[in-house]
């Protein structure tokens, strides 16, 4: 089980204005922003539900490729997802819709958030 995952972005405030688009529709909110004074002047900030369980951090650019897939509660949301990153400033990296490859309920949305990393939203389950 993962408890909580942080990434390092190049641009902070871009990535921030990302997060909090596209992330909005999965029920996905930030949370807390930790004082600079306890990270050495590193920007940080912690996305989640009830606690912050997503971080990313003005900090050694993650590199290299790095998938994160967020859980959504039903298919409107993916599409939503997808919606909201794009209008974001995301890069379309695979329209909302089944992937049965992966299993026949997986419906799954993908994109490139500005450092290039690929978000995804995705609902296991069947129906709308």
């Amino acid at each position: 089980m993962i408890d909580h995952i942080t990434i390092g972005v190049t641009d902070f405030a871009r990535s921030v204005a990302f997060c909090d688009a596209a992330l909005a529709p999965l029920g996905v909110s930030r949370l807390f922003t930790v004082p600079e004074e306890h990270t050495g002047g590193v920007k940080v900030t912690g996305y989640g539900d009830t606690r912050p369980w997503f971080w990313i951090a003005e900090e050694d650019a993650t590199r290299g490729k790095l998938h994160v897939a967020f859980s959504a509660p039903d298919r409107a949301s993916v599409d939503a997802f997808h919606e909201a990153a794009l209008a974001a400033g995301g890069i379309d990296n695979g329209r909302p819709g089944l992937r049965p490859h992966y299993h026949p309920d997986y419906y799954g949305a993908f994109v490139l958030d500005p450092d290039g990393n690929n978000m995804e939203a995705v609902f296991h389950g069947s129906g709308a």
